[in-house]
């Protein structure tokens, strides 16, 4: 964490809503040598699949690679890049663009799973690469947006590569190495459960260039971009979002060998085809960074029999609007946020106009959707059963009362007296906790609505990070044990195989609504 704090933006009273929140949140096949804007399709790869494939058995059946993670970052500049797309369908193309100190390097691409506890296989690597040194980033000054504007290196194609979720690795010839995520999503889900990505905020903590969501110069909220564009590389090792809040449920999804499909929240937006008769829809980690229009999508297919899971916390909390960039579509990330009045939109079309979802101009709380409210940062708490009897926490010994320390944090939800769905909603967890000087619980939460689809919300954002809990994978386990990792990682299971079934409520018991015996009122 950082220190920096953000002028609060939530409900009055609630403890620490808000709050700064950028510091703790926590690679081809190519026909010969492969020049600075050459196109790349297919060199030096393992047998990969057919274009198109899918997460089937065969896949998971492929021998994985352990040599995927970072060896050496070095320094900012020795090796950096993004992508044109932040998914791409099988077979689809993209342009990759790199800035690098070293005379060449390499691009490898590999895909998440199980792989036997390998977490990733190798599905491409290009040959080596001319490396140059990209021009400085622009910025546009009337909504301090970065963007690199660079020449394209290459234009790879992702013929063969299976649908997933994807690392790029760039290894430079000096030695330094960076990753670039890429998704390549699924057109349809029907019959599967379907893995949401969230690079809308993946964008919106990052600070490349200077400027995120967050902070501007000077490291100031009152300097911060008002919009956010994807033509610029990641910060950091150019993936923790993914790495800290989505990897590990990919890892877990598909070692159980359900059937997956993959895609984004923005490309829910652009595509909502891909939810029709999914039987389950898991939104992973942190997800804060909506557009109303994939909010509605997802209401619908939970209304017409698609679970819902939310594995994390402070979800569905910003409304954004995607608009264009020099790469296309929906490259640019709008949000206001407390300075909704600048908004072009504001006042004529408040629907759109880029501002938490539970403010005016339009209010609609996230917990309409969701089941618990965003509530506060930061906090660290134990996490505390209250309905062991729970289909959720079958097989894993837990009796009432039983807490695991450090798995609510750093962000938690609640649910909330006053914004819930019209629907019976039962509290399985209930854990107090201190935040900003005030006293309050972060819930886990279960309901279900008339077409039989169970929505599941953890109420803390720690839930991923703790299914790697007491193992060397976790680098940020905030003190989490294994004993914790094993329930979590249970409950998952749980969730996972129920919601793969189809609607919950059919198969599962239904929810008993515990709001007034917990919290006094209805």
């Amino acid at each position: 964490m950082d220190g920096k704090t953000e002028r609060p933006e939530g409900e009055a009273g609630s403890p620490g809503t808000a709050l700064s929140r950028r510091r703790f949140l926590g690679t081809v096949t190519v026909a010969g040598a492969c020049a600075a804007g050459t196109a790349l399709s297919g060199c030096d790869a393992p047998a990969g699949g057919d274009p198109g494939a899918s997460t089937g058995p065969s896949e998971r059946s492929r021998q994985g690679d352990h040599d995927w993670r970072l060896r050496a970052t070095g320094r900012p500049e020795n090796v950096v890049g993004y992508t044109d797309k932040s998914s791409v369908l099988p077979g689809e193309g993209f342009g990759l663009y790199v800035s690098t100190t070293s005379p060449g390097f390499r691009v490898s691409a590999y895909r998440i799973g199980w792989y036997g506890g390998a977490q990733a296989r190798l599905v491409w690597r290009s040959e080596t690469l001319d490396g140059r040194v990209q021009g400085a980033a622009h910025l546009i000054s009337a909504t301090r947006t970065v963007r690199a504007g660079w020449e394209r290196t290459a234009e790879v194609r992702t013929d063969g590569w299976p649908e997933g979720a994807y690392l790029l690795r760039l290894d430079a010839s000096s030695g330094p190495q960076r990753y670039v995520p890429l998704i390549v999503r699924s057109r349809s889900a029907a019959g599967r459960t379907l893995l949401i990505h969230a690079p809308a905020t993946w964008q919106a903590y990052n600070l490349w260039g200077g400027y995120s969501l967050y902070e501007g110069a000077g490291g100031q909220y009152g300097t911060r971009a008002l919009a956010v564009s994807f033509d610029r590389p990641y910060d950091g090792d150019g993936a923790e979002k993914f790495l800290v809040y989505e990897r590990a449920a990919v890892v877990l999804a598909e070692r159980l060998g359900i059937p997956l499909a993959y895609t984004t929240g923005v490309d829910i937006h652009f595509a909502p085809s891909v939810l029709e008769a999914a039987t389950a829809a898991v939104s992973l980690g942190h997800d804060e960074y909506w557009t109303p229009e994939q909010r509605q999508y997802l209401s619908r297919a939970r209304d017409a029999g698609t679970n819902l899971a939310f594995l994390g916390a402070n979800t569905c909390f910003r409304r954004i609007r995607l608009e264009g960039g020099p790469g296309g579509e929906g490259r640019t990330v709008v949000c206001y946020k407390s300075d909704y009045r600048a908004d072009p939109l504001y006042p004529d079309r408040p629907a759109l106009v880029t501002t938490d979802f539970r403010s005016v101009p339009a209010a609609a709380p996230e917990s309409l959707l969701t089941g618990v409210l965003y509530e506060g940062y930061p906090t660290d708490a134990p996490y505390v059963v209250h309905n062991a009897e729970h289909w959720l926490f079958a097989g894993t010994g837990v009796k009432r009362g039983d807490s695991f320390p450090h798995l609510v944090g750093v962000e938690y939800d609640r649910v909330t007296p006053g914004a819930l769905p019209r629907a019976p909603i039962e509290i399985i967890a209930h854990s107090p906790l201190l935040c900003n000087g005030q006293n309050s619980h972060s819930d886990s939460a279960y309901y279900t609505v008339p077409s039989g689809a169970g929505v599941f919300a953890s109420g803390t954002m720690r839930w991923v990070e703790a299914l790697m809990a007491g193992t060397r994978d976790n680098g940020r386990n905030h003190g989490m044990d294994a004993r914790t990792g094993a329930f979590v990682t249970r409950t998952t299971e749980n969730l996972l195989r129920a919601f793969a079934e189809g609607p919950a409520a059919k198969t599962r018991p239904a929810p008993r609504d515990n709001v007034r015996e917990i919290y006094g009122r209805p």
